[in-house]
């Protein structure tokens, strides 16, 4: 059987007792999260939802996030994660387009979730504090269901810089292979390890390299609902965290927190991923903690990981080589690989390529060409066959780990009466990576402050989403079919 879900069912027949999931003061082993995972199946089957129904999970890093989701997986229906940062605009689109039938929302955000018209009609549960006592009284659905390898187990929304986000469905033999990999030759983790759970649950990231890396391993996991450099450092010491994974962003606060706070002699390993990491963080982390930090590369359509570097060849700077199982190249416009050395962009094969776009047959012909996952990002490869980021073909933004798509906000931007044009660019930003930006023109005859035009944004979209800065201009530049130039945008020193 392929289901993804089967991992925990596994671990709990090696490692019942075993710690599985600490969060503050309380925990859960192996046998508890199986035993409510199963009992949210059973609520989901007797409120009709059956194998294949999508269902919606919206939820910060808490213990009931991975007990509905192997719950939802158990029943054979498919995880559709999100970000409990979502207004009601967002949440409209991934219910809507996913078709969800249900959905599990945090009890902060209910109201958002009631605002969207694709809520109508759910089956909703809230999640608070109180959900594992109250799904202790649910019925159990023991068996987990058949899935086979190429059945969705996830639909993770992303885009590139045109259209609406897009549903990436991943297949539980997608998400089984690239944990077990991850478990096993990228970060050799055993039942020894205590990993530390800050990448959100509802991203690729921390779905695969945290939480599947851990119940494949039989490892424990430490959460945190909202990352803090201070608190991160102290629970290292506490759980005696061996692995540690994050986005640059974090390892910037750490470092400058340094390493007096707490004890962090355990750390064997911190993995990082979701943006360049800047060298001098990467020498300060080594410096300041002692643990290597390692780079690897992947995204949401490839379950995420596929290159990584390896603890004893690691070449900084790099993303490392392709994992076990998949094959990476570099191409030119033609789909022909470039010699060494050269620019191209990175096209992908594997176990871990997602099976396509959720409704979206031509976007999915477009990514998937004869089987290779054309990824957009541009890179070199050297003659040791390790690859190098250059550039993103894709005008994708990355503030602090997470993805911006600019059309998104630029959709937002043009619902304003008072906005002509708009173009949202990356600003270059010392922690954050990328900091989100904003050009508008206004239409003749109407006054507005930039202020005013950022607040609207804010209200309306996830808060790392929105632009911080944003400036005004006469007019956008424009090549000769009209289309605006973002690469001739550039932001005043001061917006």
């Amino acid at each position: 059987m392929t289901n993804l879900a089967m991992n925990l069912k596994d671990a709990v027949g090696q490692y019942a007792d075993r710690v599985a999931l600490r969060l503050e003061d309380a925990m859960l082993t192996y046998r508890q999260l199986d035993d409510l995972s199963a009992r949210v199946a059973g609520w989901l089957s007797a409120h009709n939802i059956g194998p294949d129904d999508r269902v919606g999970l919206m939820a910060p890093n808490v213990l009931a996030f991975p007990v509905v989701y192997y719950g939802i997986l158990r029943l054979g229906a498919v995880v559709v994660p999100m970000n409990p940062l979502l207004k009601a605009r967002e949440i409209e689109h991934y219910l809507g387009d996913s078709g969800a039938r249900a959905v599990f929302c945090w009890h902060e955000t209910a109201a958002e979730v009631d605002s969207a018209p694709a809520a109508a009609g759910l089956v909703r549960c809230a999640i608070d504090d109180g959900l594992l006592d109250t799904a202790s009284g649910w019925d159990p659905m023991e068996p987990v269901a058949p899935r086979d390898d190429h059945d969705t187990a996830v639909i993770l929304y992303t885009s590139g810089t045109t259209g609406s986000p897009k549903g990436a469905q991943l297949t539980h033999g997608n998400m089984r292979a690239n944990a077990a990999v991850s478990a096993s030759s990228l970060f050799g983790v055993t039942t020894d390890d205590v990993l530390m759970g800050c990448l959100p649950l509802f991203h690729a990231f921390g779905q695969t390299c945290a939480m599947n890396v851990a119940v494949v391993a039989g490892a424990a996991m430490t959460l945190i609902a909202r990352f803090d450099p201070a608190t991160a450092l102290r629970l290292i010491e506490r759980d005696r965290v061996t692995v540690f994974l994050g986005v640059p962003t974090m390892y910037v606060a750490m470092v400058q927190i340094g390493a007096s706070v707490a004890d962090t002699s355990t750390l064997r390993l911190c993995v990082s991923g979701g943006a360049a990491l800047p060298g001098e963080v990467l020498r300060g982390f080594a410096e300041t903690f002692g643990a290597q930090i390692l780079e690897g590369y992947g995204l949401s359509e490839t379950s995420p990981v596929a290159s990584f570097n390896r603890v004893d060849r690691a070449k900084p700077g790099s993303i490392g080589v392709p994992i076990d199982g998949v094959e990476m190249r570099i191409v030119d416009e033609q789909g022909e690989e470039v010699a060494p050395g050269e620019v191209g962009e990175i096209v992908i094969r594997g176990h871990n390529v997602m099976r396509g776009y959720w409704n979206r047959p031509e976007a999915t012909a477009e990514a998937i060409k004869e089987g290779w996952f054309h990824s957009g990002d541009m890179a070199r490869e050297d003659e040791d066959g390790y690859f190098f980021i250059v550039d993103r073909k894709k005008e994708l933004i990355i503030r602090g780990g997470y993805n911006v798509y600019p059309r998104e906000i630029e959709e937002v931007l043009y619902e304003h009466p008072a906005v002509l044009e708009a173009a949202v660019i990356g600003v270059p930003h010392p922690t954050h990576g990328e900091e989100i930006g904003a050009a508008v023109a206004l239409r003749p005859g109407k006054a507005v402050s930039a202020e005013e035009i950022r607040d609207y944004v804010k209200e309306r979209v996830a808060a790392y989403k929105y632009p911080r800065r944003v400036w005004l201009v006469d007019a956008l530049p424009k090549g000769p079919t009209g289309k605006i130039l973002k690469r001739h945008i550039e932001p005043p020193e001061q917006a």
